[in-house]
């Protein structure tokens, strides 16, 4: 006897996707103005216009929301594009060019998504493993970027230390600072920040021999 077949609508599917698109929008918005811990279920059903059983159907708890933004950033960061103009770069400004350009893409496109997880991590029941898989690709991108440096260039410091120093000019806190903080254009933080890597990542420790 043969196997029945299930149907699949595409109308169906289509519609449930766009009711996840909705709810993750909801929360994202929420959890960035208000924070993780001060937003419900229940507010972000009201956000997306369904119901709270529908959220939990669709993607789960408050807790599982949170995971699928941050997946979903990590897969829309742009990272590996980044790199790869890191990789093609032939000398070390050409590739704080590509790090500054790169970084300043992804924070400025995801902004509302960082603002969310920033603000879970105090309230979130793992915050600090949150923190991990939400930057891990952008940290590795960060050293490889710093390999990239030090096999074009000598440097007055490590290899590891350079990839240091990137994370503090080109990460998540350097960006928001400069733009969300204190109100500066990302065109001119962008600028600032590769200018001020350009200029000082030749320059030695305090104390350091060059």
């Amino acid at each position: 006897m043969p196997t029945k077949r299930t149907y699949v609508s595409p109308r169906r599917e289509q519609a449930a996707a766009h009711t996840r698109d909705l709810i993750l929008r909801s929360a994202i918005a929420l959890f960035a103005e208000r924070g993780y811990g001060r937003v419900t279920v229940a507010d972000i059903a009201a956000g997306a216009d369904v119901s709270p059983k529908t959220v939990f159907a669709s993607v789960g708890s408050k807790s599982d929301i949170l995971n699928e933004i941050v997946d979903a950033a990590v897969h829309a960061s742009g990272y590996e594009r980044a790199m790869r103009s890191v990789r093609a770069a032939q000398d070390p400004d050409s590739v704080l060019e590509a790090v500054a350009r790169g970084t300043r893409a992804g924070n400025e496109g995801q902004f509302a998504v960082h603002e969310a997880i920033r603000k879970a991590l105090p309230s979130h029941e793992d915050g600090e493993a949150l923190w991990e898989r939400a930057t891990a690709d952008y940290r590795d991108a960060l050293r490889a970027a710093a390999r990239r440096l030090h096999a074009l260039a000598s440097f007055p410091h490590t290899q590891e230390e350079t990839a240091d120093l990137l994370w503090f000019w080109f990460g998540p806190a350097g960006w928001r600072t400069l733009v969300a903080e204190t109100g500066w254009s990302w065109d001119r933080a962008e600028a600032f920040l590769l200018r001020t890597a350009i200029v000082t990542l030749r320059t030695p420790f305090h104390g350091q021999e060059a």
